[in-house]
């Protein structure tokens, strides 16, 4: 049977390429396998799961169905989940406006031209995420993932190699915590990765609640209110997953030695230089960090 293909538009400037190379930053991430300008991809929609080949143009996405499991998500839901993934439905020629005032960030909106924010459509991973990656190098923390997910996640087979889902909240909430310990996290991350996973299997965080919230101080609020999340952890699930476009990982190293490397604060302890920094861009705050993200893989 020939497999399903879904086109899924986005609102130019859009370009996969360089989507595709920010994915593609050697970082052994085992949520994706990069094949060539491909990229294969285990979708969870509605707490459903299928295996994609996505590849795509400077016109949008496209979406090759491999394995549509037990075959109950609609091509409708398909598309909203890329769109959501890969943030196409916003217009970000007035970031890119922005961008071009300021002379050491000009090159950006030609680079990296219609690079899209990569999300993470699901709360529970990002949040787990973010916690993994509190205080450690980023190497370190896709090693630390990969076991996680490896020992409980889920996993669909494509030509004989599987391809791995990130484990569902009501799994590791009842996990053992010396087992995760024995995968060199440290025993408070146990404690917060566990916690949070019994909050959002008990439903007591999901997007929909957040969603639902008045607006992004409310939404910050009761993420920091999770044992673990803090003001960094926060803002990077309010950019990834809710979509946030003012949200800033202040304290991000990764975002502090861009800021350096492009002379806009004077060294990593210049907190009133970064917050000088982001004024000049606002709305765009998040897109503003993650661009700089992407400076530091030219």
């Amino acid at each position: 049977m020939k497999p399903t293909v879904i086109s899924v538009p986005a609102i130019r400037p859009f370009s996969f390429a360089e989507c595709l190379r920010f994915l593609d930053r050697q970082l052994d991430d085992c949520l994706h396998v990069i094949d060539g300008a491909a990229v294969r991809k285990v979708l969870t929609i509605m707490d459903r799961t299928i295996l994609t080949e996505l590849t795509g143009d400077d016109e949008g996405v496209h979406v090759r169905i491999l394995d549509d499991g037990s075959g109950s998500i609609t091509h409708a839901d398909v598309r909203n989940h890329v769109r959501d993934l890969f943030d196409m439905d916003r217009d970000i020629i007035p970031f890119y406006e922005l961008l071009t005032e300021h002379d050491d960030l000009a090159y950006m909106p030609k680079i990296f031209r219609g690079l899209r924010m990569i999300g993470i459509p699901d709360l529970f991973e990002a949040l787990c995420w973010s916690i993994i990656g509190q205080q450690i190098n980023l190497a370190f923390a896709h090693r630390i993932k990969r076991r996680l997910v490896m020992d409980y996640g889920s996993s669909m087979i494509h030509g004989g190699a599987p391809h791995y889902a990130f484990p569902r909240a009501e799994v590791l909430a009842d996990a053992k915590p010396e087992d995760l310990r024995a995968m060199q996290l440290s025993r408070s991350k146990v404690d917060y990765i566990i916690g949070i996973a019994r909050a959002v299997a008990e439903g007591k965080v999901s997007r929909e609640v957040l969603r639902h919230m008045e607006d992004v101080a409310e939404r910050r609020r009761s993420l920091m209110e999770l044992s673990g999340v803090g003001p960094w952890t926060a803002n990077y699930v309010l950019m990834k997953t809710m979509r946030d476009p003012s949200s800033i990982p202040h304290g991000d190293a990764g975002m502090i030695k861009a800021l350096v490397d492009h002379g806009m604060i004077a060294d990593r302890k210049d907190k009133a230089g970064i917050e000088r920094f982001f004024v000049r861009f606002p709305g765009w705050e998040s897109y503003t960090s993650f661009y700089l993200w992407r400076s530091l893989y030219r």
